[in-house]
């Protein structure tokens, strides 16, 4: 990972950040959350495809031939990144009780979300096990009394730990995966960067990943995607305005 290159592309942006016509911006914003949305309940099983996803979340019309917990899924979590987004423009940092309510509500009308496990779980082909309810029950909470003090991560790298080992201890019986986007999106965003969204198409790679990280303790593969997501993000932003200096017109 380039963290320099990250830092001088997103100091680029912050620069010309006020000179992006703001329809431009609200458009940008809004193509990601129904993308991200989209992706990230698709890495999930979710059969809704990006048009359909679209017509629910901008459109306000109902899919037929869908069961009401898909539709559930992509409202519940266009909701919830609206929450993570409002709590950022507060300062807030990420802790429990946050994260309890991102769970709630990627949850609404599904199960009753905020709440541990008390089940063991299984994650279907992972080389990997969670840990049992009682175990588990502690390393959350190490995870929580530990977000504070990992000021020796950059900031991709502190999003990238938190998805990573918060999907590992698995506290959820469900939701796991879309709680763990949101919070690397969440610390992503305090750090001052983009959110990014992991396409359904790589969900393979990023599985890999993620277990390098739980088996063998090794964050730099997903560290690495996650930088990459998070460039190709500032890229886009940054190719909205033309090249300065450049003219329209030829000199004759």
């Amino acid at each position: 990972m380039n963290y320099e290159l990250l830092l001088q592309k997103k100091e680029q942006l912050d620069r010309i950040w006020e000179s992006i016509p703001k329809e431009a911006l609200a458009s940008f914003e809004q193509n990601f959350e129904v993308e991200y949305t989209h992706n990230s309940t698709a890495i999930e099983g979710n059969t809704l495809t990006l048009i359909q996803t679209k017509a629910i979340l901008e459109d306000g019309l109902s899919v037929g031939g869908k069961t009401l917990r898909e539709i559930y899924e992509v409202t519940n979590h266009a909701k919830a990144f609206a929450y993570v987004r409002r709590c950022v423009a507060e300062g807030k940092s990420l802790d429990e009780a946050i994260t309890k309510e991102i769970h709630a509500l990627l949850m609404e009308n599904i199960l009753t979300g905020g709440i541990y496990r008390n089940v063991e779980v299984r994650i279907s082909g992972a080389g990997f096990k969670p840990p049992v309810p009682s175990e588990m029950y502690r390393q959350v909470k190490t995870f929580f009394a530990d977000l504070p003090y990992k000021g020796e991560l950059n900031p991709i790298e502190l999003a990238a730990w938190t998805h990573a080992e918060f999907v590992r201890i698995h506290p959820f019986v469900d939701g796991n995966g879309r709680t763990s986007r949101m919070l690397m999106n969440y610390q992503l965003m305090v750090g001052e960067f983009l959110p990014i969204s992991i396409a359904k198409e790589n969900r393979l790679e990023y599985f890999e990943a993620l277990e390098q990280y739980a088996v063998n303790g090794n964050l730099t593969p997903f560290a690495d995607m996650v930088a990459e997501l998070e460039e190709g993000r500032l890229d886009e932003y940054l190719s909205i305005l033309p090249e300065q200096g450049s003219s329209p017109t030829q000199n004759m």
